[in-house]
């Protein structure tokens, strides 16, 4: 076989659709609701209680709300093609897997070692943000930790490590290791004390709108003394870019495929409802905040509570600070999930060693990459500032969110009467958006991003070189 072969060598559709059913690496236990809970975990976190306010104070004011809704058009474009696959083909891996079925070997390596790297540092900058809240907490309690183990060095006098964070890493993925199950009704339970905390937020806060203050609705374009523009319709469209990173983590779900007891049905409906009841609550809390507190005055850390503080309803400001804290724990647990069923998937089709693809014999769980991913995590969210790391996310999930959307399409001209699950509506149109919003924000991203891209993607081509095109297990056959 010659090398180009090898690189673009695939499984067939057909072939993991016949294994799904087979596999029993895992054991099946996830439900439609549990499902859903992991990607409203995933979606609903920092966007909720703290991009909502700061964004409609920096560039968008009121129409903050619309800001979102750009962004969900364009992350459901997405989530559509997401559902496609996640019916279509139910085996662990996500945007790997199915990368792997329609564009080959190498596109699928290059885009699981990304997202490996991408849940990790993601799981990494929840835990730091985390941290704060918690601290923050305890210092109000007259509770204090040593000045070295406040924070990363350089954030800090006295800072050498950011042991909270640390901890809180390695306890998610301690969670992980136990039954899956434990760890999907744990993370329900805190799904269901977030969506209670907007519900209280939107519930009491309607009482409280004065529809004066959404006028104007977007206002008028400013430059300021630094050159940099906000407001109008462009302001929105910054705002848009911003929060769309808020508003995707239901791709996580789908590496839960192989623990799902009906993943060909639950699969598509935990995506498509995942998004939407976490869209409601974004448009729901953008409108109730701009109409609680004006807009230049939710540039702070904790908008939300503070608009409450404001109304003189510390209570609410107080229950909604609690429910960040917890709320974020379920952040951390959808991504670590993801990355360490990324990294089974590339162990078990052979493209990184056979070590990492044994689940514990009593636990039925990835345990190998799950603390390895647990260490990296706490190392990194103990070692470095949340602004260092929160530069380097997001550029993975982009490429495999344009992947999917191109393989919806190729696979549609391909084969066009296999068997689907669920079909992504107004094919190519739904998909070239999902590429369309992906590329522009792949452009809007910093350069230090880029530069990580390239060095971790150059790391990966050596293992693919060096390691995987050999062991790879299509090469066994």
């Amino acid at each position: 076989m010659s090398v180009l072969s090898k690189l673009i060598r695939h499984k067939p559709v057909e072939q993991l659709q016949a294994e799904a059913g087979k596999r029993g690496d895992f054991r099946r236990v996830l439900g439609l609701w549990q499902l859903t809970a992991i990607g409203i975990g995933g979606i609903i976190g920092v966007g909720v209680f703290v991009l909502a306010g700061q964004q409609a104070a920096l560039n968008a004011g009121p129409a903050v709300a619309l800001s979102f809704l750009i962004a969900g058009i364009a992350s459901a474009a997405a989530a559509l093609c997401y559902a496609e696959f996640a019916g279509m083909i139910p085996v662990t891996g996500s945007a790997y897997t199915y990368g792997y079925a329609v564009l080959g070997e190498l596109a699928a390596w290059l885009i699981g070692w990304d997202l490996l790297l991408e849940y990790a540092l993601i799981v990494a900058v929840v835990a730091i943000g985390w941290a704060g809240y918690v601290q923050a907490a305890l210092s109000t309690l007259g509770i204090h930790l040593p000045a070295w183990a406040q924070g990363a060095i350089g954030t800090g006098e006295g800072h050498v490590f950011n042991v909270i964070a640390a901890l809180v890493t390695l306890g998610v993925s301690a969670l992980l290791i136990f039954r899956t199950e434990w760890g999907a009704r744990f993370n329900t339970l805190v799904v269901v004390v977030k969506v209670l905390a907007v519900a209280l937020v939107i519930g009491v806060g309607v009482f409280y709108v004065d529809p004066s203050r959404w006028t104007p609705f977007i206002p008028a374009r400013v430059v300021g003394a630094d050159g940099v523009g906000h407001f109008g319709f462009q302001g929105v469209a910054t705002a848009a870019a911003v929060v769309f990173f808020a508003v995707f983590g239901y791709d996580t779900l789908t590496t839960a495929a192989e623990e799902s007891k009906n993943p060909q049905r639950d699969l598509p409906r935990a995506v498509l409802l995942s998004l939407g009841i976490s869209m409601t609550m974004y448009l729901a809390v953008s409108m109730v905040l701009t109409g609680i507190a004006h807009y230049t005055t939710l540039n702070t850390d904790a908008p939300v509570a503070d608009a409450f503080k404001g109304l003189g309803l510390h209570w609410v400001a107080l229950t909604v600070s609690v429910s960040a804290v917890f709320g974020l724990i379920s952040v951390l647990f959808a991504f670590m999930l993801g990355a360490t069923r990324i990294w089974f998937a590339l162990a078990r089709d052979g493209l990184l060693p056979g070590w990492f693809a044994k689940v514990h014999p009593r636990y039925g769980t990835p345990h190998r990459p799950t603390v390895v991913l647990g260490v990296f995590t706490a190392l990194v969210a103990g070692l470095f500032p949340l602004d260092e790391v929160a530069k380097l996310v997001n550029i993975g999930v982009l490429s495999a969110f344009i992947v999917i959307c191109t393989s919806i399409i190729v696979l549609r001209v391909r084969k066009p009467h296999l068997q689907r699950a669920f079909r992504t509506p107004w094919v190519p149109l739904v998909p070239l958006i999902g590429i369309a919003f992906s590329i522009w924000l792949l452009s809007e991203l910093p350069l230090a991003t880029w530069e990580l891209f390239v060095v971790w993607t150059s790391l990966g081509l050596l293992a693919y070189f060096g390691y995987g095109i050999r062991h790879s297990r299509l090469e066994q056959h």
